[in-house]
């Protein structure tokens, strides 16, 4: 029983944004159908590895929770079991480029008159308008087309490639969910659905609160390493001796002040910039990251930090002891209770 026990959502999305929106609805309590395409399997289901279920781990973690249906939705049975199952799923989620459903027969402007009360909620690249409208993408051109992109870069360098779907995950997945729950608490006051146009470029572009004001109010772009947060000061990573790296964040006057008596940069205020930058560099690379490791464990006062690989932040002792991973899932971060530190 989550808090959002109730809420029944029919799930025709695949791949990765309608699916781990959903999933967050689903750790968070509510009744999610996935609605597969009969003979057409969700490619996220056939990565590596493989487990026992004849499915991959990604698929297990994306759909946990979740009861799957196959409906062919161009056949008259199939139309017949859609419109059965809108009389109690009362919320949609859906994936695909705009007009499909249109074409098939469940978008939002057939289905509101018979079922007012319908959330309808369609995650797109770039929207149901615009000249883009109708173009195929992913997360890599909706970084690309928003500026997130051009930010993860050094100074003549090219963008690096993320290991993690920014675009897709927090654009589209977390403004998914965001607007359905919106649209489901005016829904509890005035008893009637609404119809959620949810772009991953869109919500990429919104991904811009500090240096994208700044750069509308300039009226020119900035630069990269030319800010306090993207390079352009200490704030950085820095190499080990061991080829290894650690991230120094410590921007604040009582955590510089800590910096330099751990590092034993006494007249660190009196230096440039680069100056600091290369105080830093020789300074870490004095030791291996298994020593930075050690001592950086009970440094509560210093925001620097190993950068880990996923498997070692998985097996961290923060992570272990706030409950995050169980086997092979990454569990919910979302805690609702009365008891403190207790997961959902």
């Amino acid at each position: 029983m989550g808090p959002l026990t109730g809420l029944k959502i029919l799930d025709f999305s695949t791949l990765l944004p309608g699916p781990f929106a959903t999933m967050i609805l689903a750790d968070l309590g509510a009744e999610v159908l996935h609605v597969e395409a009969p003979g057409k399997r969700d490619v996220v289901k056939d990565l590596k590895p493989q487990l026992e279920s004849g499915q991959s781990a990604s698929y297990e973690q994306l759909n946990r929770g979740k009861k799957t249906i196959e409906i062919d939705l161009k056949s008259p049975e199939g139309k017949k079991q859609v419109h059965a199952l809108l009389e109690e799923y009362d919320i949609v989620v859906e994936q695909f480029r705009p007009g499909v459903m249109d074409r098939l027969g469940f978008g939002y402007a057939s289905l509101k008159e018979q079922y007012p009360s319908l959330i309808y909620c369609a995650i797109t690249g770039y929207g149901q308008t615009g000249p883009l409208a109708n173009h195929a993408g992913h997360d890599i051109n909706y970084l690309a087309l928003s500026g997130i992109a051009n930010g993860l870069r050094r100074k003549g360098e090219r963008p690096v490639a993320s290991s993690m779907q920014i675009a897709d995950l927090g654009g589209g997945a977390l403004h998914g969910v965001i607007a359905i729950l919106t649209a489901y608490i005016e829904r509890l006051r005035t008893g009637t659905g609404r119809y959620l146009d949810i772009s991953m470029f869109d919500a990429a572009l919104s991904l811009h609160p500090l240096f994208g004001p700044m750069q509308l109010a300039l009226g020119e772009d900035i630069e990269p390493e030319a800010e306090e947060l993207n390079g352009g000061s200490f704030y950085d990573y820095y190499e080990t001796a061991d080829g290894r790296y650690v991230a120094v964040g410590s921007l604040e006057l009582k955590f510089q002040k800590r910096l330099c008596e751990l590092l034993a940069i006494p007249n660190w205020f009196e230096l440039s910039i680069e100056a600091q930058k290369e105080a830093l560099i020789e300074a870490i690379r004095t030791k291996t990251f298994a020593q930075w490791q050690v001592i950086l464990a009970d440094e509560s006062e210093l925001c620097m930090t190993p950068v880990l690989t996923f498997l070692e932040a998985a097996k961290q002792p923060h992570a272990q002891a706030r409950g995050l991973i169980n086997d092979t899932q990454i569990q919910s971060p979302l805690h609702f209770t009365e008891k403190k530190g207790e997961m959902i």
